[in-house]
């Protein structure tokens, strides 16, 4: 069986929790993960200030097929996600071919940005963002609906990672992870 592949993208800005939690989760489970800086350097610096190497930039990435684009939230990566027309278009690409599409905290606003929810399709996101969202949103940690699943916060960054890993590998695999990692959030 071929393992999963993920594309975690990493804009100046990006909520560190969201995104370091989510990358080791999946890599826990297996899945392939390549983090792509959004930046003409590999090097990208988080909302609070630390900086993480990226396995690639996003030109180079996200080329290729992957089962899970994943989007980190914090104000200012969210607002860099949003101005990039090159991530607007492959969460497009990514929604015509059916595949996952992960957003987390703000980042659920670039879902609306790029046109890639459904009519009545339900998502979460940070509090004050709902406001921005063309459709009510949930206010719980994780919603999955259809091709897509938001987090609401930092602190929902581990039950959105499990719920990613059950998405693509199964409930079996994720509570295996869950355990391993002496959590039950699952």
């Amino acid at each position: 069986m071929n393992m999963p592949r993920a594309l975690i993208v990493l804009a100046e800005g990006f909520e560190d929790v969201e995104a370091v939690t989510v990358v080791d989760v999946l890599r826990r489970a297996g899945v392939e993960v390549v983090t792509a800086a959004l930046a003409d350097s590999p090097d990208v610096m988080s909302a609070h200030g630390i900086s993480m190497r990226a396995d690639a930039l996003f030109g180079d990435a996200e080329k290729d097929d992957y089962d899970v684009v994943i989007l980190p939230g914090g104000g200012l990566g969210t607002e860099n996600l949003k101005k990039s027309d090159a991530v607007l278009e492959r969460l497009r690409r990514q929604k015509e071919s059916g595949r996952l599409i992960a957003a987390i905290c703000a980042a659920p606003t670039v879902l609306v940005e790029a046109g890639v929810l459904d009519d009545g399709q339900h998502v979460t996101c940070y509090p004050t963002c709902s406001v921005d969202l063309d459709r009510p949103c949930a206010g719980v940690p994780v919603v999955a609906d259809g091709n897509v699943i938001t987090g609401q916060a930092p602190g929902s960054a581990m039950l959105f990672a499990l719920v990613i890993v059950q998405t693509l590998l199964g409930d079996r695999v994720a509570r295996k992870v869950a355990v391993g990692l002496v959590t039950d959030v699952l």
